[in-house]
């Protein structure tokens, strides 16, 4: 079994930073040949701790000039697999958190206004369990990223 380390460590931290990294130059960072690098890949990517590599869009330069949350609070635990089949197949809604607390989920949602936040709010008031929603619209974003600190990961 394939045991992370600080090899797996860089090149992690590199494809955090620039996952279009070409493979050759990240061989060349680690100080590792090419296959070396591509098989440390392969098996992170068969632990499953690279999921996917993505592209990150500009999404007010694509017209969704609104991001908000939304903290829903549902009647029951009866509804949740239907709640979460709809938040998934919305295209809004970018990311779903069961939570404590105040609610029993949030959803992090972006759409081009407020008139078409409004409607996305009254769809999501539809499903059924949906109790209540709460929303707070961004006015700015000063982080926003998917990097995890790996400075204190222990093997």
């Amino acid at each position: 079994m394939h045991t992370i380390d600080e090899t797996d460590l860089k090149i992690l931290e590199y494809l955090q930073d620039n996952a279009r990294m070409k493979r050759n130059e990240l061989a060349e960072k680690v100080g590792l040949s090419l296959p070396s690098v591509t098989d440390r890949m392969n098996k992170l990517e068969e632990l499953g701790v690279t999921e996917r590599f993505i592209t990150k869009l500009n999404h007010k330069l694509l017209g969704k000039d609104i991001t908000a949350f939304i903290f829903v609070t549902s009647d029951s635990s009866t509804h949740y697999r239907d709640f979460i089949n709809h938040a998934i197949s919305a295209a809004e809604v970018l990311e779903c958190h069961s939570i404590t607390g105040d609610g029993s989920h949030i959803l992090k949602i972006r759409t081009e206004n407020t008139s078409s936040l409004e409607k996305l709010l009254a769809k999501i008031q539809s499903w059924k369990g949906v109790r209540s929603t709460r929303t707070s619209i961004v006015l700015s974003s000063h982080k926003e990223t998917f990097a995890v600190d790996l400075k204190h990961y222990k093997k």
